[in-house]
């Protein structure tokens, strides 16, 4: 019954998931209400919460859900099947810190109207579905704690669709479960996934101060550089813009170079691309045709605010974005005029989909995320993609007993 996180599932991944299980998580996470005439349109937001609530009670009352008599934490692994090394963390909840603490730092913008969704259905639910991920700096005392906790069978294990192992372990001694608090107390954390469900909590927690487990969420904790995550970019998509146009105006601050496609197609010429490190700026692509955007001219940088952090200034993503999609195309950062797309193939078949232009970024490094986080910064929204991914719907955290 479980799932990819719900930004990471489109609108055909979630029919055929909701099809394939009567009981998958997506009926919980992505609710499917029909609009109701006469109804206002922001009415949806709460009738999905609302439908997510009476599926999620429904569940509890079949048996579909178990709840564990006693609190635990779980040890989680994820194998790439590729053969690159497992990320391990920490799944458990995690304590939402105060006003201006520094414990947890985001480094991405949110969109309000993502938050308040998110919200909305913590709201309707008192439950945690799908966890944040975090990355906290190193504690020599964690991978201690980690490899003893992984020394029985797991108690969960299930593959993705992309061949990666999830192996769980649920962790109950004390002793254990003490020493991985204090540990990870002393560290530091990065929001790597889930700054609008981070948002969202913390609005809850405003709106119904005191109530029941509204001061914490669910949260992977992985560590910082090896034996963490990775990063990938992501890249947008710019609904009905002709190439040729989108070319045509980016001349005006880039240097402009065609980049071959073999025989092998667009996708292939554009991880090739991404694949090679001597290589400098970003591409262009209708899905067919692929155009390097290079040299971003004085104009261009211009455009990105001087007051900055430096670790900010010179992130590709922050350069496509103020120079590139805002000042040469003029377009406003909304989910309508700017779309996001997690990997090369479907951003190119956006592109192609709806008339416009994919612009295909490489992703920061965990060392640029941490460095712009820590100087209270923000990234725009949707500019980084850690993977691997915690699957949804494997433990889920009630507020209440």
């Amino acid at each position: 019954m479980s799932s990819p996180a719900y930004d990471l599932v489109t609108p055909e991944g979630r029919e055929r998931l909701a099809a394939a299980d009567p009981h998958n998580v997506v009926r919980l996470i992505l609710p499917h209400v029909p609009p109701v005439a006469g109804r206002p349109g922001d009415d949806s937001v709460q009738r999905s919460a609302e439908q997510s609530a009476r599926t999620l009670r429904q569940w509890q009352a079949d048996g579909v859900l178990a709840r564990d008599a006693d609190p635990a934490l779980w040890v989680y692994e994820m194998r790439p099947a590729d053969g690159t090394p497992a990320t391990v963390g920490w799944l458990g909840a995690v304590a939402l810190p105060p006003a201006g603490s520094r414990a947890v730092l985001p480094h991405e913008d949110t969109y309000p109207v993502a938050v308040e969704g998110r919200r909305a259905l913590l709201a309707a639910t008192g439950t945690d579905l799908e966890p944040i991920v975090l990355a906290h700096d190193p504690d020599p005392e964690v991978p201690l704690l980690t490899e003893a906790a992984r020394g029985t069978e797991p108690t969960l294990h299930v593959a993705d669709a992309d061949g990666v192992q999830h192996r769980l372990w649920r962790v109950t001694d004390p002793g254990l479960v003490r020493g991985l608090v204090g540990a990870l107390g002393r560290t530091g954390a990065v929001i790597a996934d889930g700054h609008h469900r981070f948002a969202a909590a913390r609005a809850n927690e405003s709106r119904a101060p005191g109530a029941p487990g509204a001061g914490a969420l669910l949260a992977l904790l992985t560590p910082m550089g090896p034996g963490g995550l990775t990063v990938r970019g992501i890249h947008r998509v710019v609904p009905d813009l002709p190439l040729a146009d989108a070319v045509t105006a980016a001349a005006a601050g880039f240097a402009v170079t065609d980049v071959p496609v073999g025989d092998d197609g667009t996708a292939a010429a554009v991880q090739r691309w991404l694949g090679d490190p001597s290589e400098e700026g970003f591409l262009l692509s209708d899905g067919a045709r692929l155009v390097r955007l290079g040299s971003p001219s004085a104009q261009v940088r211009a455009c990105v605010p001087p007051e900055a952090p430096a670790a900010w200034r010179r992130l590709d993503v922050v350069l496509a974005h103020h120079g590139l999609l805002q000042a040469l195309w003029g377009r406003p950062d909304d989910p309508e005029s700017v779309l996001v797309a997690h990997t090369v193939q479907e951003a190119l078949a956006g592109a192609a989909a709806r008339h416009g232009v994919a612009v295909l970024l490489r992703g920061p490094s965990p060392a640029d995320v941490a460095a712009v986080a820590r100087t209270g910064a923000r990234m725009p929204r949707k500019s980084t993609l850690f993977v691997p991914k915690p699957r949804t719907g494997l433990v889920l955290r009630p507020h209440a007993d």
